[in-house]
């Protein structure tokens, strides 16, 4: 599995070869319009795709990876190296300028050298995550290898910013729709959330228009079942996929516990 190289919430990059078993051996246009780091676009690669997201300023930073990967390098670079030689202070100063502008460039500095490497937004849009203090952010000269490779992959995707339903508007019967929404129980986490009953509304659509799905959603975690209610006339199959562990504190205890997700298909 190549490297990300946006990392956000949710990412299915653990998943990414079992969810793509599932894939039908052939489609038209492949459309995934919660793309967000792009894992599953990745192993695709398609060779004709349309992929999107609310977030806009994601969606730039795609587009920058599509179209100038040696230039989003070197900007990079650029900061990271100012960074190791003026200092911490370059890193809030960074992310001072982009809840300005929103520029991709700033984006991937920060992503890359944030807490835990996650991209976090507050209820304003405003980037909110801390330097990870503990650690370099990823080296320039590993980072421009990965979005070179990145770039070549996504030369045949249409990136768009806009929700979802605008996003696949043009999917016709033939097309393959994947979609990893904000998770239900999981609300805040994510750049944007979705009303339940209208994504509901729009898998009929789906259905009615004779387009192929797969759906990602809520599973279990441990003992706790999160599995959501989607009306059982929408999909063919439901199948749980591990997903990995989650780890929480009880009042005493740390307990590790199995996750997996949900993965629902209309064919």
């Amino acid at each position: 599995m190549i490297e990300p190289v946006i990392k956000w919430s949710g990412s299915k990059r653990s998943q990414a070869n079992t969810i793509l078993s599932f894939f039908p051996d052939s489609f038209n246009v492949y459309y995934e319009p919660f793309v967000g780091g792009g894992s599953i676009m990745g192993a695709v690669e398609p060779l004709n795709g349309v992929c999107g997201d609310v977030c806009k300023p994601l969606i730039d930073l795609w587009l920058e990876i599509k179209n100038n990967p040696s230039i989003l390098a070197d900007e990079y670079q650029t900061r990271w190296e100012k960074m190791q030689s003026d200092g911490y202070s370059v890193y809030y100063d960074i992310r001072d300028n982009f809840n300005k502008v929103k520029n991709p460039q700033d984006l991937l500095f920060l992503s890359r050298t944030c807490v835990n490497g996650l991209i976090r937004f507050n209820a304003r849009g405003d980037f909110n995550n801390s330097l990870h203090y503990s650690r370099t952010g990823i080296k320039p000269e590993r980072l421009r290898k990965v979005i070179l490779e990145w770039s070549k992959r996504v030369q045949n995707v249409t990136f768009e910013n806009g929700d979802y339903r605008i996003t696949t508007q043009n999917a016709k019967k033939g097309d393959l729709v994947y979609l990893d929404p904000p998770y239900f129980h999981t609300k805040g986490r994510y750049s944007g959330n979705i009303d339940f009953e209208e994504f509901i509304a729009f898998l009929d659509d789906l259905n009615k228009r004779e387009i192929r799905f797969l759906l990602s959603y809520d599973g279990i975690r441990g003992e706790n079942d999160y599995t959501v209610r989607i009306p059982k006339e929408l999909y063919k199959r439901h199948i749980l996929i591990p997903s990995g562990k989650s780890t929480f504190r009880k009042v005493q205890d740390k307990k590790s516990e199995d996750v997996k997700e949900s993965l629902y298909m209309n064919f």
